[in-house]
């Protein structure tokens, strides 16, 4: 396989379906539309397939305008962007503070009847301003300063509700790696949307990203900043919503580290003035990081 971008996913809603791309446009803050609306429970925390595996099942179509929801057995439902002043609703995401829009009843009650609880959907606040861990970023500026593009300076890498950064990337000869492991121990395959990657590179070697810093296509630099540790969603099955075991089980006897059962890269990007789209089939070039 040619180095190259092999797919590209966003997940205009946290923690719901995610949608396949072979062209969209990019930015510093992630795949458009990806991540711009969060779902939250009466208390205001964040929702997830970790406790809502049927989350999944909602399917979010994004528009300039609001996103379009379609889930088993509703009736579609439109959620306009609210236009004009928004009330700043506070809402963290793993210990980071933003601030989200609220989108109104209508599509709170959608949302409420099909996981069973009451909810409430977010959008990006306009005045929202989220960053990538400085600390991570900082230290890999750092540790490479010769890679062409700039990331500077820190705080310019800003994104709206992914869990900790603006775009996860992985590589597809790992999970083929890992498909295999799993058909040694009797299980099926499973497809890489189950990790919920941005970017999924192809022609390198399985796991290979453990050792890269980045990589860089038509002009546009990705730095990998921080190893991704996988939680459960892996196991939810994204086209029934059940949950099981695998593939987390095998996953965590071959990659189990310190930081935590790894696969995959979170990363920033650095990017030249204008309009950027990303593409499947883009050549890439990896910087490995020896």
């Amino acid at each position: 396989m040619p180095l190259a971008i092999h797919s590209l996913y966003s997940y205009p809603v946290k923690s719901c379906a995610g949608i396949r791309h072979e062209r969209i446009r990019v930015s510093g803050a992630g795949l458009e539309y990806d991540r711009h609306w969060v779902i939250v429970d009466e208390q205001g925390i964040f929702m997830t397939q970790r406790r809502h595996p049927r989350m999944v099942l909602i399917q979010p179509d994004p528009r300039p305008d609001g996103v379009w929801l379609k889930a088993p057995s509703q009736a579609d439902c439109f959620a306009p962007v609210a236009q004009g002043d928004q009330t700043a609703v506070p809402v963290t995401i793993w210990g980071t503070e933003t601030i989200g829009a609220d989108q109104g009843d209508d599509v709170a009650h959608w949302l409420s009847h099909f996981l069973g609880e009451p909810c409430r959907l977010l959008h990006v606040h306009p005045q929202a301003h989220r960053l990538a861990s400085m600390r991570h970023v900082t230290q890999w500026i750092q540790t490479h300063p010769d890679w062409p593009q700039s990331f500077m300076p820190v705080d310019r890498h800003a994104f709206a509700f992914a869990d900790g950064f603006p775009f996860l990337v992985t590589n597809q000869h790992s999970l083929e790696e890992l498909n295999g492991q799993l058909a040694d121990g009797g299980h099926g395959a499973v497809d890489m949307i189950r990790f919920r990657p941005n970017i999924v590179l192809q022609g390198l070697e399985p796991y290979d990203e453990d050792h890269l810093a980045g990589f860089r296509t038509a002009g546009l630099g990705f730095a990998f900043v921080k190893a991704c540790a996988r939680c459960p969603i892996p196991n939810v099955d994204p086209g029934t919503g059940e949950t099981a075991p695998e593939p987390g089980r095998t996953l965590a006897r071959h990659r189990q580290f310190e930081q935590g059962v790894l696969f995959g890269m979170n990363a920033i990007a650095a990017l030249p003035d204008g309009d950027h789209w990303l593409q499947v089939g883009d050549a890439i070039e990896p910087e490995f990081d020896f």
